[in-house]
């Protein structure tokens, strides 16, 4: 039940920020940004220096209601090390069999991109439970009402062109989460910068606003 228990709560929060920090420490400043505007899942990308030990620090000191994820894992070696070192969930710009072979060895959810029926299809084969839908921002909120049609029984989260104009057509077609990056960052100088907090209460107020139908 453990890996269902992670996805409950990455669909509960919805909101997935992802982190591409400079070092560990713009990503830890970034990171304490983006959790104070309200965003609960982290997904730290492997585009970091030092990615895991940013992954093993944020298990010291955040709070149950946080979950934080690697991203931009390309291969099972990869994998294992951020598993290893506390993350809840393996994020992939495609999909790697041996991969989600490690994952399902270690109960944890594997979320691999994907731009096409057969990426799909192949990543359910392999017991992926929810698919990255990759690069959003060239398939669009429409890519998941057309698969839906049918494969009514796959979750999809955006990555790639999610931003506040367009999240309510996300949440609207059925992503199951959203992944925001460039979002949370714009203007920011470093991971230090409140711009990154005013951002990210902006995305979260705004969600909240569509969950509630308003």
């Amino acid at each position: 039940m453990h890996k269902y228990t992670i996805l409950e709560q990455l669909h509960n929060n919805y909101l997935v920020a992802v982190v591409r920090g400079k070092s560990q420490e713009d990503a830890h400043n970034m990171i304490d940004q983006i959790i104070k505007g309200g965003i609960k899942n982290i997904e730290v990308t492997f585009t970091t220096p030092g990615a895991e030990h940013v992954i093993k620090d944020l298990q010291a000191y955040a709070d149950e209601n946080v979950v934080v994820g690697a991203g931009t894992v390309l291969d099972a070696h990869t994998a294992r090390i951020a598993i290893l070192n506390g993350a809840k969930y393996i994020v992939s710009p495609n999909f790697d069999g041996d991969i989600a072979e490690l994952c399902n060895l270690y109960s944890i959810p594997y979320l691999p991109g994907c731009g096409s029926v057969t990426e799909i299809t192949d990543a359910l084969k392999s017991g992926v439970d929810l698919v990255k839908v990759f690069p959003g921002d060239v398939l669009g909120a429409g890519f998941i009402k057309a698969v839906h049609g049918p494969i009514p029984n796959v979750a999809m989260m955006p990555s790639g062109g999610v931003s506040i104009d367009n999240m309510d057509e996300w949440y609207q077609k059925g992503a199951f989460a959203i992944g925001i990056g460039g979002g949370l960052t714009k203007g920011a100088k470093d991971g230090k910068d409140s711009i990154i907090y005013e951002n990210t209460k902006q995305f979260t107020e705004r969600f909240e606003s569509i969950r509630g139908g308003r």
